[in-house]
């Protein structure tokens, strides 16, 4: 599962995607450079002790001593002074997100990882780990007890099974202490405490510090979708206006209407490929209740063995029909150089798509201007439209058991967690850590590389997004979930025998983990499912 989505990653910045994203982000650099002060302490505004300075809007990133930020780098001063900070952190991270650490952004400014250094008298030390590998790697350290890093980091979801191996450190005590204002309501996670609870923490306990922002997120062509003989054609043949549509009835009606493979055009390329596909699985079946279709029951048995769980699947697989002929083997450096061509009407993606994409710098793409972003399709229930998408992948930062130092490690978590540092951070292109805090939304500088139409969906997408399974045995439930979604795109199986399929592998899984614990992980987790509703209209 995950190893698929590990090379697709690989394989986007090893091939052509490695030339798009570049030159998507050289293409959004200069549109900040602007030469500005020099780097230097006194260049902080007012009553700041600490932040970049160098470039023009600074300051939106500087903060006074009582804030996240100043309470972290006052306490690792702290500890320094004590002689009991580390002369160095030690930081295992992808290597396609070292860059928006170790790289200026904008012109003029120090590097995040250069003014941590600068602030607190702490180096860090920054591992890469092969794209996609950092779970394998996490988990290496952790079995050889190698006590290689300070700092994990990797998918968000592995938080339960790493918690339960005790190789990650409980930060509870550390958070209370140092004050990390997550549910900030102006600043921090989207929707508050829920969103720290689907984030950072697993059974009702904080493991980790959010890093990014992986919610999946739609697009469509404008320029297909605003087409005067377009809408004549489609209200001709389906009744109503053509436009980015709600529902999951509607979105087929689209995807039917745009489907022209003789014309190098596919009505929606929302993935279907194993590690990946089940995600948007996810998002037809978790809609077919009110406010949620939950995967398990309070009594912990599995639900997707019923009538919503093989009605999503039929509707899966019935969709591959508005796909690429080899859909089933897409991952997303297909997905993202398909779209690039002008080759798909609507797609599901990584909320990075238009940075890269709608993006002048990136003479690759045809669709520079010509995307939208739009909520995911729902369903009408009781007189409510049930919307939802899914967090996958998501880089988190975890505290090592094997930390000399794991109150220091948190600090510079919490730093770089915290809403002025990470919506610089998010803001840089040189790697793919994405904006997720309330604050990023509204950041202009992310804004600008985002695009302002897309921060605006994405920050609504978040409030309606389910997590993916995060208890231990997360890898084994997803695993039995995909093989046997595969199984029923290829024909294999039949929806139904594909849901009873997985159902029993489920049930054994649960007797493995544990059922009394899988039960607790189960109800804990409940408390982060969203809970919006929107109106019929």
């Amino acid at each position: 599962m995950s190893h698929l989505i590990r090379m697709s990653r690989r394989r986007l910045l090893a091939s052509g995607g490695k030339a798009a994203v570049f030159v998507a982000a050289t293409g959004i650099a200069p549109q900040f450079i602007r030469p500005g002060r020099a780097f230097a302490a006194d260049a902080l505004a007012p009553g700041m002790i600490g932040g970049p300075t160098g470039f023009d809007g600074a300051e939106r990133y500087q903060y006074g001593a009582d804030t996240p930020e100043g309470r972290a780098v006052e306490a690792a001063k702290a500890l320094k002074a004590a002689g009991k900070a580390p002369a160095k952190i030690v930081l295992g991270l992808s290597d396609g997100s070292i860059g928006q650490l170790t790289k200026p952004f904008p012109a003029g400014a120090p590097s995040i990882k250069d003014l941590w250094e600068k602030e607190t008298g702490i180096q860090i030390e920054i591992v890469g780990l092969p794209n996609g590998q950092e779970f394998t790697k996490t988990m290496q350290d952790i079995s050889t007890k190698g006590g290689a890093y300070d700092i994990y980091s990797t998918e968000w979801n592995r938080l339960g099974d790493l918690a339960e191996t005790g190789g990650i450190a409980k930060l509870d005590d550390f958070a209370a202490k140092h004050k990390p204002e997550w549910d900030d309501p102006k600043q921090g996670y989207v929707n508050g405490a829920k969103g720290v609870s689907l984030l950072n923490q697993y059974r009702g306990s904080t493991y980790g510090v959010s890093l990014d922002g992986d919610f999946q997120t739609w697009v469509y062509r404008t320029d297909l979708f605003s087409d005067a003989a377009e809408q004549k054609a489609f209200k001709d043949k389906y009744g109503y206006d053509l436009a980015p549509p709600k529902t999951w009835k509607q979105h087929s009606d689209v995807a039917a209407f745009f489907q022209r493979p003789d014309k190098g055009l596919f009505g929606s390329t929302d993935l279907r490929n194993q590690g990946w596909g089940y995600t948007n699985w996810y998002q037809r079946y978790v809609s077919m209740a009110s406010p949620n279709q939950f995967l398990f029951g309070d009594d912990g048995k599995p639900l997707i063995n019923s009538e919503q769980g093989i009605a999503a699947t039929k509707e899966y697989v019935e969709s591959l029909a508005h796909h690429s002929p080899d859909a089933i083997s897409w991952g997303w450096p297909e997905q993202y150089g398909n779209f690039a061509k002008g080759g798909a009407a609507m797609t599901c993606a990584f909320s990075n798509l238009p940075k890269f994409l709608d993006n002048a710098g990136n003479k690759d793409s045809a669709v520079t201007g010509k995307i939208g972003s739009m909520l995911p399709p729902g369903r009408e229930i009781d007189g409510k439209l049930i919307s939802r998408s899914v967090l996958w992948f998501s880089l988190t930062g975890m505290v090592s058991s094997q930390s000399k130092n794991p109150e220091a490690a948190y600090l510079l978590l919490q730093w770089l967690g915290s809403a002025r540092i990470y919506a610089w951070m998010s803001a840089n292109p040189g790697g793919y850590l994405d904006p997720f805090r309330l604050s990023d939304f509204s950041d202009p500088l992310v804004r600008q590389t985002y695009h302002a139409y897309h921060m605006d969906v994405v920050r609504e997408t978040v409030a309606r997004t389910v997590p993916t399974i995060n208890y231990p045995g997360a890898t084994a439930f997803h695993n039995a979930l995909d093989e046997n979604l595969v199984a029923s795109l290829t024909k294999a199986k039949t929806p139904e025998q594909a849901m009873a399929d997985t159902e029993r592998e489920w049930k054994k899984i649960a007797r493995r983990i544990g059922e009394d614990k899988l039960l607790e992980a189960i109800k804990t987790n409940k408390e982060a499912w969203p809970t919006v509703l929107d109106p019929i209209s």
